[in-house]
């Protein structure tokens, strides 16, 4: 394994603030589509962000390492699931961000890494230390003072930190590059999509059809906003480590959160900070526990 230096160290930390602070301005973006369905926004990001990979893979040469993916039935069906996977995950996200809920879609990437434990503890049957037990029964009361308070689950963030932590997981599984990872995906549900703006352009309610040329414009762009954090995160993993990296994918749920409560204007309670703050103590406990700054405890779950 090729050794990082201070300078590729240094270089890799800001390809990580920039990737994560792009993923936490996101909602900006999608808010300039307001007046399109969630629906649609989704069907157009998968076929702009494919058509965008499609020149990526090209211009990198990608080619033979999607050919060996193709070949590989196994590692297809992973690339299967994660593209409805992420599917699934970017319509709830964008739904969130033009309903007005950007601060519950904050929490759902909080506490993503959490899930991401429990899943690596009951799929994977890792063995999970006493530090990852408290910091998820901290999140989980965070998530049940709000439950609480407000009457209802907060579906959104669940529903997020779920599938893309099931996402993460099965993209361990299949060993596939981002790049071409991303491409598989976006190509396996654009089919879907295509279908489903075709038969709106039909109906004369599409929005390449009826809507402006400046929300054309942001519907194309779709496929490089969705891209562009995504090949950066993928170079700054390979500059710094990955704890650097564990760091730093807290960046992006703050800013969406700072946005919900400044930008957006979003009612932000007493209860939400009060379940925020059990949700960050969690991350807190299980960042620094995974670098290292807390006492390595004996594995104490699911060690069978």
């Amino acid at each position: 394994m090729k050794t990082k230096t201070p300078d590729d160290n240094t270089i890799g930390i800001w390809y990580g603030i920039v990737a994560y602070s792009l993923w936490g301005v996101l909602p900006l973006y999608w808010k300039l589509l307001i007046t399109v369905s969630p629906l649609q926004i989704l069907a157009h990001r998968i076929i702009w962000s494919f058509i965008f990979m499609i020149l990526i893979m090209v211009a990198t040469r990608g080619g033979k390492t999607l050919t060996i993916v193709l070949a590989d039935k196994n590692r297809l069906f992973y690339m299967f699931l994660c593209g409805l996977l992420i599917s699934v995950n970017w319509f709830t996200y964008i739904y969130a961000v033009n309903t007005n809920q950007v601060i519950e879609a904050s929490m759902g990437y909080f506490i993503n890494p959490l899930v991401v434990v429990l899943l690596g503890v009951t799929v994977l049957k890792e063995k999970l230390t006493r530090w990852q037990l408290i910091a998820l029964i901290l999140a989980a009361i965070g998530v049940l003072i709000i439950t609480t308070q407000h009457g209802r689950m907060p579906w959104i963030a669940i529903f997020l930190a779920s599938t893309f932590a099931a996402y993460g997981l099965i993209k361990k599984m299949a060993k596939v590059d981002s790049i071409t990872g991303l491409t598989l995906e976006t190509f396996i549900v654009m089919p879907i999509s295509l279908i489903y703006l075709l038969s709106l352009e039909a109906q004369g309610t599409g929005a390449m059809g009826t809507a402006p040329l400046s929300i054309k414009l942001i519907l194309a762009g779709a496929g490089i906003v969705t891209a562009t954090p995504l090949i950066l995160f993928a170079r700054g993993v390979e500059k710094t480590t990955f704890s650097m990296i564990g760091f730093l994918q807290y960046i992006a749920p703050t800013l969406s959160l700072l946005l919900g409560i400044f930008v957006f204007r979003e009612h932000f309670s007493t209860t939400h900070l009060i379940s925020f703050c059990f949700i960050w103590v969690a991350l807190i406990i299980f960042t620094l526990a995974n670098v290292g700054l807390l006492k390595e405890a004996e594995p104490i779950l699911l060690d069978k």
